[in-house]
């Protein structure tokens, strides 16, 4: 069985000077290959250079909303050319917090970014947080049908899903969808199909049972497999299988 964790951050703190350790436990789980997600110009530049060092890593970088004000639309161009980089992400809409920045900025810095990766035929990696109908709005009026919308750790009900699976979305799961107090979730992940299914831990956040209340790591992308596979009533190897080939067509690998 082989896992691909498409959205994790070992560019953080949490996992500094121990990238090869983390690598080593997530095998142990038959997680063998991660997505690095960026978030603003530290992050980025970390999680490519742990794509240059580290073999089953890939680079995905972009400005997250919290950090909207940050976006520098050059040094993306410029980075997202290198081979290690294989999407645009995470970035989105985050309406959660008071002191993020303003919702029109946000819009316009997700809008750009959605703009850079059509012309370079690149998929993204949404990030969406009490924002679903602006984000709905927004991606509806920009056909990324030839590059690839990914909806990372998807919290929503069965009639979000079908919304966002019915503009081409790919739908991925983290630690959320083996919560007990996640009903909807669970029923989502019932209902998502095999072929636009794809799972991730957003490491170090989002901690899977059994291991909630604990950091997270990719390894636990085991877990997420897991509790797909109960609701879906299949086996985890089905479903790794899968999304181990969904990540590598959504990547381009």
């Amino acid at each position: 069985m082989k896992i691909f964790d498409t959205h994790t951050h070992l560019n953080d703190e949490a996992f500094a000077g121990k990238t090869q350790q983390f690598i080593d436990n997530a095998k142990e789980l038959d997680v063998v290959e991660m997505a690095i997600i960026g978030s603003n110009e530290e992050f980025n530049i970390e999680a490519i250079r742990l794509a240059q060092n580290y073999q089953p890593l890939h680079a995905v970088i972009g400005w997250h909303p919290e950090f909207a004000k940050e976006y520098n639309e050059e040094q993306l161009v410029n980075q997202i050319k290198l081979p290690e980089v294989v999407g645009i992400g995470e970035i989105g809409l985050d309406y959660h917090w008071e002191e993020d920045p303003d919702p029109k900025i946000q819009q316009k810095v997700l809008i750009q970014q959605l703009d850079v990766a059509k012309q370079y035929n690149m998929p993204v990696s949404i990030h969406c947080r009490d924002a679903f109908d602006d984000m709905y709005e927004i991606l509806k009026n920009h056909d990324m049908s030839k590059s690839g919308i990914i909806m990372h750790s998807f919290n929503g009900d069965v009639k979000w899903l079908n919304r966002f699976l019915d503009l081409g979305l790919w739908i991925s799961y983290s630690g959320v969808v083996s919560f007990k107090n996640a009903p909807e979730v669970h029923e989502s992940a019932k209902n998502t199909p095999l072929d636009r299914l794809l799972v991730e831990t957003d490491a170090p956040y989002l901690t899977p049972e059994p291991y909630r209340g604990h950091s997270n790591q990719p390894a636990y992308t085991r877990y997420v497999v897991d509790a797909i596979a109960k609701y879906k009533d299949i086996s985890p190897a089905e479903v790794a299988e899968h999304t181990f080939k969904n990540a590598h067509k959504v990547y381009n690998l």
